[in-house]
């Protein structure tokens, strides 16, 4: 750990390293795998331009003069019980943003810094722990009891701590001597620029800041300059954070662990009375609310649940979250007890009353939200789905599904007059479905019979035709499929003609057979002299 005297200036920012990061997560996350080999060094690779190379070792491996980018074979070579795992950088990344949540309990602002760091913002939050020294200390002790190894240091700028943090600076008496005490190599530039730097004889950061930053611009770039200035603190640098800090949010902190998980629930209905007083005052609702579980060996469980209209009723939202933890697969772990509850609303909207009914009870549009709300908890939110008018007057594209609790803009429902049958089909095939028309009027006439699916069709009656032509406005880059070599050159794809081809009329009709089904049928192109003959498909059924 390395923490400089702090320098006078207003943001302060720490680093975390973990430099075991993959070996950790393996025996973390899957100890089936590591079962009675946490004696022997691992390593992971991955293939790099066709060859095997390690991507990342443990403890144990470096220790035995391991690195990554040493070929697999070199590296059994010299370990032959060397374990070999797969390098799967998802994975890594999923537990780096579970380390990234358990550090929220620090600072609303964490940024991960990938593959294998993160970047916090505890400007004003120090204090709450006594110091830049005593979270420090409580982090460290917390990812210990984890067994996860940490390096971290504070900075005035994200990119001084990252580097305190993942580079050895020596004795210093303040920050900016540390920092200008670390090797060029923390300026993380080109392999390139590092190595002329080197051979020049700039060897610190302080060495290079003390050149004239024209001749550095000349030689290696304004890219070169403006990290030499960020790293000094005489640029400002942006910290970019995993997650938006929520407009709402209330907590309670235990002085010892709860082992209990009925215990927090009852405790988070307490903070959602709080929550739901504090959305009053401000004449609002929620819409998403995120309850987090902090453990005391440092992770944190997060629990997500949304609402189809702004709601601040705790019974309702207990009664979501309850459904919630009954659909998780992975039970609520409570490991050596939580020290901290946290509920947040990150997203908000006005709320007034509501006008009840005359009898009493609530409207029912209330009650159909409420089942969406249990049904897309339970289910997931994207199992649960309604439809949205769009401005198109493309019948496959004059609607488009999305979530029952999102509320995205969606044009006005186009509804028939009183007394007249629908202009739409209710089912609609995607794509359509081509039919064989035996007779049809010329030129623009209906089919007096149609086949479909070996099913001859009468046509008793029609209506049409309502010609539709394609979007021209939105014109857009296309590609043939060409017919298969041996096949009828006139098969070409079907979404070309329909979909990107915004040239192509379709002329529509609603014919009515002698037994009554009423089809949605089109027909592609026009009779002309010398040309192949139109096309007809069947579009939707009417119900």
């Amino acid at each position: 750990m390395t923490i400089a005297t702090p320098a006078p200036r207003h943001r302060r920012y720490l680093a975390l390293f973990f430099p075991w990061l993959p070996a950790e997560r393996l025996r973390l996350t899957r100890p089936h795998l590591c079962a009675g080999q946490d004696e022997r060094p691992r390593a992971f690779v991955e293939k790099i331009r066709g060859a095997l190379r390690l991507a990342a070792v443990d403890e144990a491996a470096a220790a035995l003069g391991l690195s990554p980018g040493l070929s697999m074979a070199d590296a059994r070579a010299r370990v032959p019980d060397l374990d070999l795992f797969d390098h799967v950088p998802h994975e890594d990344q999923d537990w780096l943003e579970r380390l990234a949540d358990g550090c929220t309990r620090y600072s609303p602002t964490v940024a991960l810094d990938p593959p294998d760091g993160l970047i916090l913002d505890t400007s004003g939050c120090d204090h709450l722990f006594g110091g830049e020294a005593g979270l420090a200390a409580d982090l460290e002790r917390r990812l210990a009891r984890l067994g996860v190894a940490v390096r971290l240091a504070f900075a005035g700028t994200p990119e001084g701590a990252r580097a305190l943090a993942r580079y050895v600076a020596g004795a210093a008496c303040d920050e900016d001597s540390a920092i200008r005490r670390l090797p060029v190599a923390a300026l993380e530039l080109e392999e390139e620029a590092t190595l002329a730097l080197r051979r020049a004889g700039l060897k610190t950061i302080g060495d290079v800041a003390r050149r004239p930053m024209s001749s550095i611009a000349a030689r290696f770039g304004a890219d070169a300059v403006m990290a030499i200035r960020r790293i000094v603190g005489e640029a400002d640098s942006a910290l970019t954070p995993r997650r938006l800090v929520p407009p709402m949010s209330v907590e309670r902190r235990f002085a010892e662990p709860v082992a209990r998980t009925e215990t927090m629930m009852t405790i988070l209905a307490e903070l959602a009375g709080e929550a739901a007083g504090i959305l009053e005052q401000r004449g609002h609702g929620g819409r998403r609310f995120e309850a987090l579980f902090f453990r005391s060996d440092g992770l944190v469980r997060r629990l997500t649940v949304e609402t189809g209209a702004p709601m601040r009723d705790v019974p309702a939202l207990m009664r979501l979250i309850r459904e919630r933890i009954d659909s998780l697969n992975d039970p609520i772990d409570p490991g050596f007890g939580f020290d901290l509850l946290r509920l947040n609303v990150p997203l908000t909207e006005p709320l007034g009353a509501s006008q009840l009914q005359l009898e009493g009870g609530a409207t029912g549009e209330a009650a159909v939200t409420a089942l969406v709300e249990r049904l897309s908890t339970r289910l997931g939110r994207n199992r649960v789905r309604r439809f949205g008018a769009r401005d198109s007057h493309m019948p496959e594209q004059a609607e488009f599904a999305l979530p029952a609790l999102d509320t995205l803009p969606s044009g006005p429902w186009t509804t028939p007059e009183p007394g007249e049958p629908p202009l739409r089909p209710i089912h609609l095939f995607d794509p359509p479905q081509p039919i064989e028309v035996l007779g049809a009027e010329v030129p623009d006439g209906p089919p007096r019979r149609f086949r479909w699916r070996r099913a001859l069709h009468e046509v008793a009656r029609f209506e049409g035709p309502e010609r539709i032509a394609g979007e021209w406005w939105r014109r857009r880059p296309v590609s043939i499929e060409l017919p298969r070599p041996g096949s009828d050159p006139g098969e070409v794809d079907i979404r070309y003609l329909l979909g990107d081809a915004p040239d192509h009329i379709r002329d529509y009709y609603r014919v009515e057979d002698r037994r009554g089904r009423r089809f949605w049928i089109f027909r592609l192109g026009f009779f002309e002299p010398d040309k192949p003959m139109p096309r007809w498909y069947l579009h939707g059924l009417f119900a």
